[in-house]
């Protein structure tokens, strides 16, 4: 059996290899299906969350998977539905997804020094298998399936025009540079006026209006995290710019915003991530989970909040 800290660099190992293969698991550079959207599961309707979206991500791009709905074979199985056979072009334990599950444990221990007793608590992971629509069979299972459109679809911005002024944020235009100031000093937090606000270049300076929101949210992300207690000064700038990165894209995904953004774009920044993953294997952990507790945080003012799924 795995301990916990091998399964960790079996993960990380897993997004390490896809980013070496000019793959972001968190990002769809083209337009998806209004089908689609964030990985969930099919039974629950519940989004996976923290690391779990960028395995689910990895694993469809590798098997050619284009719709965003997953269960385990029993969940499958209650509802009607049959995973098929692994077919013999894959190999063993490839066929299905491999995610994990957080299960948080209390224990009681004991201060040798005073002698009191004090409750602890910590994460356990739990590795599980799922498997996505595309690979169940049955009439049931039907209306989970990616309905791809037929010829070009026109986005609708409308979502994501409702985040950007529902959420409250002060959004400034101006300048060639997109950038969140943290507000001046953090103690008058959040009434000071010379800082908490976000910066984006005029519209019409974007290559599209896909790259502007998507710009947005990336900037959002960073104005959540004095919201969400989250402290870049201690974690450190390239877990921040992950953290931001990845929630922007999930944020895209849940609002119907078409990615255009390449790897080239993000060179610099992959190098550092790889770097950071190589040296600690919590890193893509950290930011996987922040970014999914930023896009939940956003996207509650637009719709109602979901109930996290237990495979976080």
């Amino acid at each position: 059996m795995q301990s916990q800290a091998q399964l960790r660099q079996q993960i990380t190992a897993q997004i390490m290899a896809a980013l070496e293969q000019n793959l972001l698991p968190w990002r769809r550079p083209w337009s998806v299906s209004k089908s689609n959207g964030r990985h969930s599961n099919a039974i629950t309707g519940r989004p996976y969350r923290g690391i779990n979206p960028l395995l689910l991500e990895v694993h469809a791009f590798h098997h050619g998977f284009t719709s965003n709905w997953w269960a385990s074979f029993e969940q499958w199985n209650r509802i009607g539905g049959n995973v098929r056979p692994r077919p013999s072009s894959v190999e063993p334990g490839e066929w299905g997804a491999k995610i994990v599950f957080y299960r948080q444990v209390r224990t009681t221990v004991r201060d040798t020094k005073t002698g009191e007793e004090e409750n602890e608590s910590y994460l356990v992971l739990k590795s599980w298998t799922v498997f996505n629509v595309e690979q169940v069979e049955g009439d049931i299972v039907s209306k989970y399936r990616a309905a791809l459109p037929s010829g070009p679809v026109e986005p609708d911005f409308g979502p994501a025009e409702q985040l950007l002024s529902a959420c409250g944020a002060s959004i400034r235009s101006g300048g060639d540079k997109a950038f969140y100031i943290r507000p001046i000093p953090e103690t008058a937090w959040p009434n000071h006026r010379d800082g908490d606000y976000v910066v984006l270049p005029p519209r019409q300076q974007f290559n599209s209006l896909g790259a502007f929101y998507e710009t947005a949210f990336h900037e959002l992300a960073h104005w959540s995290e004095v919201r969400l207690d989250w402290n870049n000064k201690e974690r450190g700038y390239e877990l921040g710019e992950l953290v931001a990165e990845i929630a922007s894209c999930y944020l895209a995904q849940e609002l119907g915003v078409p990615q255009g953004e390449t790897l080239e774009n993000h060179a610099s920044y992959v190098k550092s991530w790889i770097k950071e993953m190589q040296d600690d294997a919590r890193f893509i952990f950290q930011a996987s989970s922040q970014a999914s507790k930023v896009a939940d945080f956003l996207t509650s003012f637009v719709r109602p909040a979901t109930v996290a799924d237990e495979a976080a």
